[in-house]
């Protein structure tokens, strides 16, 4: 009698290995990645692109898929005094994910508009100020404003020089304050962009904000059990979109990425050697369990 139980015990990996490897395979097929756009991650923190954002960075940069991914980080980390040793980090953990070159594709502030910290709580004007420099070459003329943006003044229409914007939602994933005031300015500067066409709401935006959805601390430790959910739910959520009809079907729409057992262990080196500094116990844990570092699900704003 034991005998069978043992055996069944013995091909359970196996079993939940063949599952995961192959519901990453169909979530490629289901949910297919954007192609040759110009792409930016929006951070906090040097690690937020590892811990949080790896499997969409994993899949956007590959070289099949013809995007320019940059990473803005609106900090260096230095709550504990090691900015300049974060700054270092997040470009090495940048290669480890596929971005083309570091030095010139990551951008790290070190302003004393965004202090690190739990309890420091960042301006979305100031974010969106900082987005419209970067991103928006003519929105140099002026600082924006609650109500008006140097975006839509003078020249009309602007052109953005990404297509899409990635970063938290509201919820910021671990409730952290820098990461909800990113959703916050890349809010306010979608509007800024918005607010200089004079087109119809069908007309194609300029820019496409997705963040990433948080989950129940229960699901956040899941690592790739939490892959089949994520699918059967997004997929609902596309279909309730369809039924509203084409006027909110964009509410609905989801970018879903999963990595593979390769691109799991490329994620892992990045957070692992590319935030050596920050590995202290639970970040380990999230690294083992977190399925963060497995399944990201980001949802079009």
């Amino acid at each position: 009698m034991a005998t069978p139980v043992i055996l069944s015990l013995l091909s359970l990996p196996i079993l939940l290995t063949t599952a995961y490897l192959s519901t990453a395979h169909l979530t490629r097929a289901r949910f297919p990645l954007p192609t040759n756009k110009r792409i930016c991650l929006l951070t906090a923190h040097p690690d937020d692109e590892a811990m949080f954002f790896a499997p969409a960075l994993l899949a956007l940069t590959d070289p099949a898929a013809g995007n320019h991914v940059k990473i803005l980080c609106l900090s260096t980390g230095n709550a504990d005094g090691l900015g300049t040793t974060r700054k270092k980090e997040l470009l090495l953990s940048a290669a480890h994910l596929g971005i083309r070159a570091p030095e010139k594709d990551v951008l790290i502030l070190d302003s004393p508009s965004f202090p690190d910290g739990m309890s420091e709580t960042w301006s979305a004007d100031a974010i969106a100020e900082v987005l419209a420099s970067a991103f928006v070459p003519a929105s140099a003329a002026g600082p924006i404003k609650k109500s008006k943006s140097s975006i839509s003044g003078g020249g009309g229409r602007k052109e953005p020089t990404i297509d899409i914007l990635l970063t938290f939602d509201r919820d910021g994933i671990s409730g952290h304050k820098n990461h909800t005031a990113l959703h916050a300015g890349a809010l306010l500067f979608l509007h800024h962009l918005a607010s200089t066409s004079t087109s119809s709401s069908s007309i194609t935006p300029l820019l496409e904000l997705y963040t990433l959805t948080t989950l129940p601390l229960v699901r956040k430790y899941l690592s790739f059990l939490d892959i089949v959910p994520t699918l059967l739910l997004c997929t609902f959520a596309a279909l309730t979109a369809k039924r509203r009809g084409a006027a909110r079907k964009r509410d609905g729409e989801r970018l879903v990425f999963v990595s593979g057992g390769a691109d799991w262990l490329r994620g892992a080196k990045a957070m692992v050697k590319g935030h050596w500094s920050q590995m202290r116990w639970f970040r380990w844990g999230w690294v083992g369990l977190g399925r963060y570092m497995v399944v990201n699900e980001l949802r079009r704003v």
